[in-house]
């Protein structure tokens, strides 16, 4: 793991995404959310986020392929495992590691969309802007990362470094 390059710090990430709780509750205020993560990738941020929200937050999951072992988006989606509970009518912030083609978040917010509703945001930890391929943009992003591979808190390798506390670069 030596080989890995620190970009965020385990303090940099926790500072940022109780930023991000925060404006999640000034936004909700009074109302309950459906945070939604995306698995496995974003299982670490939604824990840490969650902790951050001061409402009525409940949770589910949903899971895509689109990596495989590979270090880039194969542009094809899988949808492995949908919601379990309903969404209609419910402030649902669809939650993930993080956005870069905009292939897969494009596919969930479809998905999502089709559940009807109250309201629908993202929040993305990271965000590679200069990777994206469909128009799609993240209500809450964390930062904004250059073209790189990144592993650590929660985002992986062929499902390696998960369990880092902190954002790496692999090279």
């Amino acid at each position: 793991m030596s080989e890995l390059k620190v970009l965020f710090s385990r303090e940099q990430i926790a500072a940022r995404v109780a930023e991000m709780g925060r404006q999640i509750t000034e936004d909700f205020t009074g109302e309950s959310v459906v945070l939604v993560g995306v698995l496995k990738g974003a299982a670490i941020f939604l824990s840490d986020l969650s902790r951050q929200i001061e409402l009525d937050a409940t949770f589910d999951f949903i899971s895509v392929s689109s990596y495989g072992n590979q270090k880039q988006n194969s542009g094809e989606v899988k949808l492995l495992k949908d919601v379990d509970q309903s969404m209609e009518g419910r402030n649902v912030i669809l939650v993930e590691d993080i956005l870069d083609t905009g292939l897969t978040m494009s596919y969930l917010k479809q998905m999502i969309l089709a559940h009807h509703p109250k309201t629908f945001k993202i929040a993305a930890l990271l965000d590679k802007k200069c990777c994206r391929l469909q128009p799609i943009f993240a209500d809450y992003t964390g930062f904004e990362i250059p073209n790189e591979f990144v592993v650590g808190y929660g985002m992986d390798y062929a499902e390696r470094y998960r369990n880092l506390a902190d954002i790496c670069i692999v090279p």
